[in-house]
């Protein structure tokens, strides 16, 4: 279990202060792409001063380090329970390093646990698969981008959204309009197609996990991907809504299948910190990407 565990806080670290290179190279590009001297070039390179900064003096890239979202894919000969062992004691040994903010707040009486751990805290989604190695894919999810979060049921008339792709693509338009400036743009944009309320939901944020330059394996939401990346933009809303080119660093889409009486489109945000790692432990060895 140990070590797991220090596995674990590793990639809790990584999280927390180190920003993936993808998107980093995204926010340096729309840096360069915005007009020198305006609002977005300096809210941009404060951006990048700060991922430098945070990365540097190892503390986290926003005072708010967001609940821990994992995605878990793991061997048989490792028991499940064995990896939650792991998993709770390294959160709360990020928290006592202040590489976490206490963030678990009691919904009945507003108590904070203090070590980040709690009922639904953190949240994990477990696969048993057929490899040899253990796989643990993190996610540290703001409250700002959580809250501008939203889901449609197709038809929606007051969009003119139709129950296909066109329908969508109105959906993901007003969602990031709606927001504007709140979620802390550029932010990453993540839709589920399909699916029912609760599996809607977990898809359109399971595709924040994607790396920003990987592109999507169907060729029909590939297009879609690329359209509204660029349709978004137009919409000159800008780092932290204050204007400019750049209001996302990119869309990604999945699709699941639904009943004839359900359409739903789920559109999730994460802000410019896209804090998300992935842990593979395979044979003893620990790598992070």
């Amino acid at each position: 279990m140990n070590q797991i565990r220090d596995a674990v806080l590793e990639l809790i670290r990584l999280c927390s202060t180190d920003l993936p290179s993808d998107v980093e190279e995204a926010l340096i590009q729309a840096h360069h792409s915005e007009k020198r001297g305006s609002i977005a070039f300096n809210v941009l390179r404060e951006i990048i001063e700060n991922i430098r900064i945070a990365r540097q003096d190892v503390v986290p890239l926003c005072q708010d380090t967001g609940a821990l979202d994992f995605n878990i894919d793991y061997p048989p000969d490792i028991k499940q329970n064995l990896i939650l062992q792991a998993i709770v004691a390294a959160i709360k040994m990020a928290t006592r390093k202040h590489l976490l903010r206490p963030n678990s707040v009691d919904s009945l009486n507003g108590h904070n646990t203090g070590n980040n751990i709690g009922p639904g805290h953190p949240f994990i989604c477990y696969n048993q698969w057929n490899r040899k190695y253990l796989s643990i894919k993190l996610m540290l999810k703001g409250g700002g981008s959580e809250n501008v979060g939203t889901q449609y049921s197709l038809p929606a008339e007051s969009l003119g959204a139709l129950r296909d792709l066109d329908g969508v693509e109105r959906c993901v338009v007003d969602a990031v309009y709606q927001a504007q400036g709140r979620g802390c743009p550029p932010t990453i944009v993540g839709v589920g197609i399909g699916g029912d309320r609760a599996t809607s939901y977990l898809l359109s944020k399971e595709q924040l996990f994607r790396k920003l330059n990987k592109r999507n394996p169907l060729a029909k939401l590939d297009r879609m991907e690329k359209q509204l990346h660029q349709k978004l933009n137009r919409l000159g809303i800008g780092p932290m809504g204050l204007g400019g080119k750049t209001t996302v660093l990119g869309v990604k889409i999945g699709a699941a299948n639904r009943i004839p009486a359900s359409f739903f489109v789920s559109v999730s945000f994460m802000c410019w910190a896209c804090r998300r790692y992935t842990l593979t432990l395979k044979n003893g060895v620990a790598s992070y990407d």
